[in-house]
């Protein structure tokens, strides 16, 4: 089981960094392409109906959260009638929450008008929200199946399913932009390509537990148990959503859509670098949820260490990289009209170093059904983040909204998870916690100084010149990081399992 739980990690992990590097440069092809045909005024709506449509995936009430911790102990057990239940009754939820979706989503068209603030009126704005509607809709088809899947710590199957229809879609959506310039054509192309997607990993899911198709009830039991859990996932759900979901409809209405379309341009890098840290960690969800039911506080506290190193590690090379290529980036890229300047730029970098050193913490959320006992601090920091948002939004404008996610979660979750997780699960006190957070500033501090020193005098005009400085931005984050950090305990731990990895000896330990 231990073997089998580090192989199907490392597959997940590696699966995914492949898919994401595509997926990465699949995107700023297609976004290059997107806003020379179209504008921004387009990228500015795309990143409002999304957000609006997460907001809508409310209407799930945490189903997904909840369905796949519940399959983590059966798994565990080879507990088959108890999946197959598990799955026939997920299977009538969904459909009833694709029902749900959908007409909420309906009964957002009158209001769509207050929330779309652009100063030349875009066309067809109705049908451009349908289809995106029609895209959310969708992705509920076929969950209930994949996440066994997920749940099994074997997502890269349908991380390779992923890519092939990630590669198929940006080919064909390119071309046909380029050669019918109509943004209808390419959401409903879009549109068919996620359902193509969701069949495939349906027969996926199937061809690979074929258990999962006998109809057995999931007894009453379980069922209470389920939505024992969903009572609190929903909570956590509603802040999760509040938290992440919202900036760009609060820019929009406040500073104005093409704004979205110009954040987005930043948000495509970060959100690819965090897709890519994410992966690394989200991907060990599972094989997390096996080792808490059957290791003990010890084990459980060591992989905590070394997921807390490669979070410092990482966030501080990112961040370093982020703040001294982002501007340069965007400029060379698409012109100076499309820089934010620096105070937006500081609010989402940030912003990405909070997403990233709190990973060990949300992963392990996940995994232990922390959520439960969370549901109301989030709720808080959702409810600080909005109030700061529409304070600080009227104050510095995109900036202040920005700012306003970090500092809730500063003042909320960011100390008090910590007390539980380390009380609960490590029985360990979690002042260290805070002394590693502490001692990872300070080393950023250091690395940003030294960077600066070395390259703010530098503005590169080419493609050339800002890879030299890439070249030199990372390599000098990646030897402080190294320096730094060669003798922490978290790092010693991660260096001994690779090298018991890379030798085959390892087979008997997680």
């Amino acid at each position: 089981m231990s073997n089998s739980r580090t192989s199907n990690s490392m597959k997940n992990i590696i699966f995914s960094i492949t898919y994401q590097v595509i997926s990465l440069v699949l995107s700023f092809v297609n976004r290059t392409i997107f806003i020379h045909v179209l504008g921004a005024g387009y990228l500015g709506i795309s990143g409002l109906f999304s957000d609006i449509l997460n907001m809508l995936s409310l209407a799930d009430l945490g189903f997904t959260t909840a369905m796949t911790y519940s399959m983590y102990e059966p798994l565990a057990k080879n507990d088959y009638d108890t999946l197959a239940g598990l799955v026939n009754f997920y299977k009538k939820v969904y459909r009833i929450i694709a029902t749900v979706v959908a007409m909420l989503g309906l009964a957002v068209i009158p209001f769509l008008k207050f929330l779309v603030n652009l100063e030349n009126e875009i066309p067809h704005l109705t049908l451009y929200y349908l289809l995106f509607l029609a895209n959310t809709v969708a992705s509920y088809l076929v969950v209930y199946k994949t996440c066994i899947i997920t749940a099994d710590q074997k997502n890269y199957i349908l991380t390779k399913c992923n890519v092939f229809w990630s590669l198929a879609q940006s080919i064909v959506l390119m071309f046909a932009l380029l050669i019918t310039r109509s943004y209808i054509v390419y959401l409903v192309l879009q549109v068919a390509f996620v359902y193509f997607s969701n069949f495939h990993k349906s027969y996926l899911a199937q061809k690979n537990y074929p258990y999962i198709k006998e109809k057995i009830k999931l007894s009453a039991e379980k069922t209470n148990e389920v939505f024992k859990n969903i009572g609190s996932v929903f909570l956590y759900k509603i802040s999760s959503v509040l938290i992440n979901a919202t900036d760009n409809t609060l820019i929009s209405i406040m500073v104005g859509t093409e704004s979205v379309g110009y954040y987005s341009n930043y948000n495509i890098v970060i959100g690819k670098l965090s897709g890519i840290v994410n992966t690394i960690f989200y991907s060990l969800t599972a094989s997390l949820g096996n080792l808490i039911v059957t290791e003990s506080y010890e084990k459980r506290y060591q992989i905590f260490q070394v997921m807390q190193s490669i979070s410092l590690i990482i966030g501080n090379v990112c961040i370093a990289c982020v703040f001294f290529l982002e501007e340069d980036f965007i400029t060379i890229w698409l012109g100076e009209e499309y820089s934010l300047g620096l105070l937006v730029l500081c609010a989402i970098v940030i912003n990405f170093y909070f997403s990233i050193v709190l990973l060990p913490i949300w992963v392990f959320r996940e995994a232990s059904g922390l959520y439960r006992k969370t549901k109301y601090v989030m709720l808080i920091t959702a409810v600080v983040n909005i109030v700061t948002s529409i304070l600080l939004g009227k104050w510095i404008g995109l900036a202040g909204i920005l700012f306003a996610t970090s500092i809730a979660r500063f003042t909320t979750y960011f100390w008090y998870e910590p007390l539980l997780l380390f009380k609960q699960y490590f029985n360990q006190s979690c002042i260290i916690y805070y002394k590693g957070i502490a001692k990872g500033l300070m080393i950023t501090m250091i690395t940003f100084g030294i960077i600066y020193v070395a390259v703010s005098w530098y503005s590169p005009q080419n493609w050339i010149e800002w890879l030299i400085k890439g070249c030199v931005v990372g390599f000098i984050a990646v030897a402080v990081t190294f320096f730094c950090y060669r003798k922490a305990e978290g790092f010693d731990l991660l260096v001994k399992r690779i090298k018991r990895l890379l030798n085959g000896v390892g087979k008997n330990d997680n």
